[in-house]
């Protein structure tokens, strides 16, 4: 399990994600600049215990309206070569020194491990404390088989990257046809909690902090198979 170090970062996360968030298409806030505050999220593990990450909720109360995005996130010790595009910042760690923060869309690492938290290979962590399952994220997977391996490959070569943004998410398409979209923009669920697309073989839904403080749940990723697979149940 990932051990959570309670130390300071300079500059912060939230810091480096204000002067990153405005580049996105999927931005809906002030053009000067988003006010951002921490309102969620939950962390996997790396197998290899080298690569941090994190997906992170904040909420931006710079337009009209408070947003709330989605932001998977890797922390890395050096450079992941090719993905230069991907950088969000860099900052230094009070405890394992200078570290490179990118958009873990463009990570293999973090994408191979959503795909297993996807299927139920592994768990969901706490964002915020070491060693402790984070039971407010839930998932399915109903597709036969694995989702392909080569899926994860196009996300770390800049010229043959398969991650596309649009006005709400990231969408990673593998080269059998399955596509992964990541809800950048979250949307509350209804009271009767997230439903993922009728078309969707799997899915990850989880909780966060709303303006006024209230819980809401919402829908955080989905899989949409081939136009072949013939989906059978397996939760």
């Amino acid at each position: 399990m990932a051990v959570i170090h309670q130390t300071d970062l300079k500059p912060t996360k939230l810091e480096l994600l204000t002067a990153w968030l405005p580049s996105r298409p999927w931005y809906l806030g002030d053009p000067a600049g988003p006010v951002l505050a921490k309102a969620g999220g939950f962390r996997l593990d790396d197998p290899e215990g080298e690569v941090g990450i994190e997906f992170m909720v904040v909420t931006d109360t710079s337009g009209t309206l408070p947003t709330s995005y989605l932001l998977p996130l890797t922390y890395r010790g050096a450079p992941l070569d090719g993905a230069e595009h991907a950088l969000v910042g860099t900052t230094e760690h009070g405890v394992l020194g200078p570290r490179w923060a990118y958009d873990g869309c463009h990570d293999p690492v973090l994408v191979a491990q959503l795909l297993a938290l996807i299927q139920g290979r592994v768990e969901a962590q706490a964002q915020n404390t070491s060693d402790s399952p984070d039971r407010e994220v839930t998932r399915s997977y109903r597709a036969h088989g694995a989702v392909p391996a080569d899926f994860t490959a196009a996300a770390t070569d800049d010229a043959t990257d398969d991650a596309t943004d649009d006005a709400e998410g990231t969408e990673l398409t593998g080269p059998d046809g399955t596509s992964l979209r990541l809800h950048r923009v979250l949307r509350p669920a209804p009271d009767g909690g997230p439903v993922p697309p009728p078309e969707a073989v799997g899915h990850v839904a989880g909780a966060w902090h709303g303006p006024d403080g209230t819980t809401v749940r919402g829908l955080f990723v989905a899989v949409h198979a081939r136009a072949q697979e013939v989906p059978s149940r397996q939760e």
